[in-house]
């Protein structure tokens, strides 16, 4: 029921979009704030709608009467904007009323702003369209250039905006899922009844008149009929009661960013594998210096596979110098004078 952060457009917008008047329209009258719809089978049901509503205001009849009057069909593209302009804001007024009985309706005045400013832009838009289609009949000279090739950048503009118009109608389903059918369904048939009221079949026979004339609102009505009840068999979503009260569809939920494919890692794919610390299988690391299969480091002095050093001068056997530790001599020496 809130608006979607961001710009209007959801910044879709660039220069060079303006030279493709369909694309503009997509961005202007199908706004970032228009949520998404609900599932594809309703989203095919709105296309048909879509479709149906496009016939009933191109005016079959032109076509069976033998040709198409592009007078008429402005005329019709007036009375239509009159048309939604009046009955839009009311039929929602008396929506409002209805949904006051079990919820307050504060919380829906932003989205109801935003899509009666898409109403009067879609409007606007129509009405310049007119008006510079008229100038451009009534004009000479190289006024006709300039003001047709802006009336023709227009025509597409408002074309391509009325079919993104008649999917979101004017983007009331962020205010609630069911407004868009049942808006479609009140504008064609309060835009056909004045012709069956007034009898005016614009030429047909009364058989003809009344398919053509009926066709397009009983379509449109039975389609939306259909949306209405699968969003209430599905979703549980219903019309009479409160936006706010209704269970949450996929559509309301912004989508999950989505995760990054794989991608092979850069790099030289034989380099040494580089261990990730406390990794447990990492291989051990490389010794920072040496190779790690040279024998051990010498002793710090010294060789041990050196000369052995000889004693010092002398008899090595020979009796030492120091004193006997048993008196003086030899005991069984003979002493001194004796033969």
């Amino acid at each position: 029921m809130t608006r979607t952060r961001g710009s209007w457009t959801g910044g879709t917008l660039t220069v060079r979009s303006f030279l493709k008047p369909h694309r503009v329209a997509r961005a202007v009258f199908h706004p970032a704030w228009i949520p998404e719809a609900v599932d594809p089978s309703v989203e095919q049901l709105k296309r048909v709608r879509v479709i149906a509503g496009a016939v009933a205001s191109l005016g079959v009849y032109t076509f069976v009467e033998g040709g198409f009057a592009f007078t008429e069909l402005l005329e019709n593209a007036l009375t239509a904007s009159a048309v939604l302009l009046l009955l839009t804001p009311l039929t929602v007024a008396v929506m409002l009323l209805v949904w006051r009985r079990t919820g307050t309706v504060r919380r829906l005045r932003e989205p109801l702003l935003n899509s009666l400013k898409l109403l009067l832009l879609f409007i606007g838009s129509v009405v310049a369209t007119v008006v510079l289609l008229q100038w451009t009949g009534s004009s000479a000279g190289t006024a006709v250039l300039l003001t047709g090739f802006v009336a023709l950048w227009m025509a597409v503009f408002v074309g391509a905006g009325a079919f993104r118009i008649s999917g979101n109608f004017f983007g009331t389903a962020v205010v609630h899922r069911c407004l868009p059918p049942l808006l479609a369904t009140v504008t064609t048939w309060l835009t056909a009844l004045p012709d069956l009221i007034t009898g005016d079949l614009h030429g047909l026979s009364f058989t003809m008149g009344v398919v053509f004339v009926l066709g397009a609102p009983v379509t449109v009505t039975t389609i939306a009929l259909l949306e209405m009840g699968r969003l209430k068999r599905r979703y549980g979503i219903r019309l009479g009661t409160h936006p706010a009260a209704q269970p949450p569809v996929p559509g309301a939920h912004p989508p999950v960013a989505p995760t990054a494919p794989y991608a092979p890692p850069r790099g030289d794919p034989y380099a040494p594998h580089a261990p990730v610390p406390g990794h447990p299988y990492a291989p051990p690391p490389v010794p920072a210096q040496g190779n790690p299969y040279a024998p051990p480091p010498a002793p710090a002095q010294g060789n041990p596979y050196a000369p052995h050093t000889p004693p010092p001068p002398g008899h090595p056997y020979a009796p030492s110098a120091a004193p006997n530790p048993y008196g003086h001599g030899n005991p069984y020496h003979p002493g001194p004078g004796v033969p």
